[in-house]
């Protein structure tokens, strides 16, 4: 399994001091949050998407490529990508930019995101979210499979003998989580790709996730995939630590009382009975979190959110210290007790680029002299097969020819 941290980059008032951090101070911080979550041993940090105050992540290409330069194995994520926002050609292209000056140290979660004005400001109907994700996501995987590409669809405009680059690192996609906290369709979407869905684990009770990783893992199956168990699933999570449970609940609660999501709402005991949220010893963590596994199935990835609510960076790196040093390495047993052989591991860049070419090398494109004139000209890359020229394309008329092989 891995373990990680993922931050929705909020930028909170203190309620013990009174203190908001400025954007300047917060985006410095989550590179010492993610160096930190490597250097006690974890293998995830994964940050979100926002375009609005009180959030400070709009482009989290460009933070976990600067996180990327100064770690060494850890893997870097989104919490969520704006699949619905988004161009599916810039996304294509950002990732596997990322992909290269990372080593494949890269994976997604794809979403449609909590904040509904967004969708006008980059020019979307939130009432065709979902169409919008659907059509938008099978775009981006035709872009990163296939070196050139002929689209139309409803949501923008068409693409006509199309090649994003650079190229998928060694010819692999970076993986994809789909996640989502209510909406069965993209739990439905995950599965007919084959790829994970990622819960979010910190709202809502079990039962209400128990359906959408169900679901999930039954369609897995239905596309051919492989058992209900062979499905890849990641779950978020809620914790806050001390030697001492009642410090811990001492110490967190005027951050709970007060957070913009969940303040001056159900008590902290009522929500951390409904929800995951555990605040208390490592042991009670532990144990809240080692009984997922009899709620979900064996899964492959475990991220907690720790950096939220106005928590100032020194609490926070204490709070990743003992993830690190006292609850993962217990949890990283337990969950591997009796864990079917069967059960995949968490995916990696290594792993999957094996599983495409076993021993042989992997793809290394390099370009034709084709100069980006996919309409007339062989294929763009050195392993494309030939693309003949299509009638009357000198003409500019579009017209159908065969597609370069993934």
């Amino acid at each position: 399994m891995q373990f990680g941290i993922f931050s929705v980059s909020d930028i909170t008032r203190d309620p013990t001091t009174g203190r908001t951090p400025s954007e300047a101070e917060r985006i410095k911080d989550i590179v010492t949050i993610a160096k930190h979550v490597e250097e006690v041993g974890l293998d995830v940090f994964a940050l979100g998407e926002h375009h609005n105050p009180p959030f400070f992540s709009s482009s989290p290409t460009t933070t976990l490529a600067y996180i990327g330069a100064q770690t060494e194995r850890l893997i870097l994520s989104t919490a969520t990508t704006l699949i619905t926002t988004n161009d599916p050609v810039k996304i294509a292209e950002d990732y596997a930019m990322l992909q290269h000056l990372t080593g494949g140290r890269v994976d997604l979660v794809m979403g449609r995101g909590n904040t509904g004005p967004v969708y006008p400001w980059f020019g979307k109907d939130i009432r065709q979210g979902l169409p919008i994700a659907i059509e938008s996501y099978a775009l981006l995987q035709r872009l990163w499979n296939e070196d050139v590409v002929d689209w139309e669809g409803s949501f923008r405009t068409p693409l006509q003998g199309f090649t994003s680059t650079p190229r998928p690192l060694d010819g692999v996609a970076p993986f994809v989580w789909h996640g989502s906290i209510r909406t069965p369709e993209i739990a439905e979407q995950a599965a007919y790709y084959g790829d994970g869905f990622f819960a979010n684990n910190i709202f809502w009770p079990k039962e209400h996730y128990q359906r959408l990783i169900a679901l999930y893992r039954q369609r897995f199956a239905h596309y051919g995939h492989g058992t209900p168990e062979q499905a890849i699933v990641g779950l978020g999570g809620q914790a806050f630590i001390a030697k001492n449970s009642q410090d811990a609940v001492d110490r967190f609660r005027p951050y709970f009382d007060n957070a913009p999501v969940y303040g001056h709402g159900p008590s902290l005991e009522e929500f951390s009975e409904l929800t995951p949220l555990t605040v208390g010893s490592p042991q009670q963590v532990i144990d809240r979190y080692a009984a997922m596994r009899d709620h979900y199935g064996d899964y492959q990835r475990q991220l907690f959110l720790v950096d939220h609510a106005g928590l100032p960076l020194k609490t926070v790196l204490e709070q990743i210290e003992l993830l690190g040093s006292e609850v993962v390495p217990v949890l990283r047993k337990e969950l591997a007790e009796n864990r079917p052989a069967e059960v995949p591991d968490a995916p990696t860049h290594a792993d999957r680029v094996h599983a495409k070419y076993g021993d042989g090398e992997p793809r290394q494109a390099r370009p034709t002299a084709a100069a980006g004139n996919n309409l007339t000209v062989g294929g763009p890359y050195e392993d494309s097969p030939a693309l003949a020229p299509a009638p009357g394309s000198a003409f500019g008329v579009a017209a159908t020819r065969k597609e370069a092989v993934r």
